[in-house]
């Protein structure tokens, strides 16, 4: 015997495909039961009508399939009711995979590098075009305060009169308004920056905490988008997450016989970007290790890394120094 079941009935069907027992849904068909219904078939459970009939016959074998040559067929009004059904399914299920957490994830840290990238470069335009208008003035080591300044300054006179310089170019209202503007933007772009990365921040630590407490939740975040989802970095061997963030550098070593990358996002961590070069590769290893564990505890439920954890990992990475330094 075999026991069959869809959104609409189930049936009990012998070896000859003969109907022994049949059970049909008579509650509303209204779109939202019909939803709820083909939601909870596609995570592959039990109608009401088939667990009715599984205990009727608890010996007959569970096919979810209407491939039976005298299932009924639907008619009118279920044809249409499916339809609209499983429109409304879709489109719940785009919306629940669009807000996870991954493609937020994603959507941030895509955003960081285009604020930042924004930002440094419209501040090179500013600091380029200052040092054409003040040739004896170092420009660049203002760098970082130059666009606050201007935007403090009356006009051009004033910003001037700030520094020390003994050639100074004549600059008409328009042009001061323009450089004004431009400094505009770069306040805009560092202020964009700084609000993206406490979101970004926030959202990490919350969805992989255990990675953030060991890596800092700018690199956990950057790992995760680059493994595609938390669900797949936690799968990721070591090696892998090692070196995720440096695609390009691994295919190079694979196409052009160029040195494998070390290490990718991962050699942001000060534990090995200040670390002497020749201790960088092993503590990169032992750090991608712990990484793919706190991801699997972030990932499957288990208790969140905190200061402890991360204080032992600290502790190895010492250790390595003391040994690389004590050869």
């Amino acid at each position: 015997m075999e026991l069959v079941w869809d959104w609409r009935l189930a049936r009990v069907y012998d070896a000859q495909c003969n109907i022994i027992d049949e059970c049909v849904w008579d509650g509303t068909r209204s779109i939202a039961a019909t939803v709820k219904r083909l939601k909870n078939l596609k995570s592959g459970q039990m109608t009401d009508e088939a667990r009715v009939l599984q205990e009727r016959f608890p010996e007959a074998n569970r096919v979810h399939h209407t491939s039976f040559k005298n299932w009924p067929v639907l008619d009118t009004y279920e044809a249409e009711l499916l339809q609209k059904s499983s429109l409304i399914l879709a489109e719940q299920e785009i919306l629940e995979v669009s807000s996870a957490p991954d493609f937020r994830l994603e959507h941030l840290v895509r955003a960081l590098d285009v604020s930042r990238t924004t930002a440094n470069n419209v501040e090179s335009q500013l600091v380029d075009w200052i040092t054409l208008l003040l040739p004896s003035t170092d420009v660049d080591q203002h760098r970082s305060s130059l666009a606050a300044t201007i935007l403090d300054s009356d006009d051009w006179d004033q910003f001037v009169s700030q520094f020390e310089q003994v050639n100074v170019a004549a600059v008409q209202s328009g042009e001061w308004n323009s450089i004004r503007s431009l400094s505009e933007q770069i306040g805009n772009a560092n202020s964009a920056v700084i609000t993206i990365e406490n979101t970004l921040q926030e959202l990490a630590n919350s969805y992989l905490p255990s990675l953030s407490i060991l890596l800092g939740p700018a690199i956990a975040a950057q790992l995760c988008v680059a493994a595609h989802g938390r669900d797949r970095l936690a799968r990721l061997p070591a090696s892998t997450i090692q070196v995720l963030g440096a695609e390009k550098s691994f295919f190079s070593h694979l196409n052009q016989g160029t040195k494998p990358p070390k290490h990718g996002y991962i050699f942001q961590h000060t534990w090995i970007s200040r670390s002497p070069k020749s201790t960088r590769g092993s503590i990169a290893r032992m750090l991608s290790s712990k990484a793919a564990i706190a991801a699997r505890v972030d990932c499957f439920g288990g208790r969140p890394w905190g200061a402890k954890e991360r204080s032992e990992v600290e502790k190895k990475v010492g250790e390595i120094r003391a040994r690389k330094k004590g050869r």
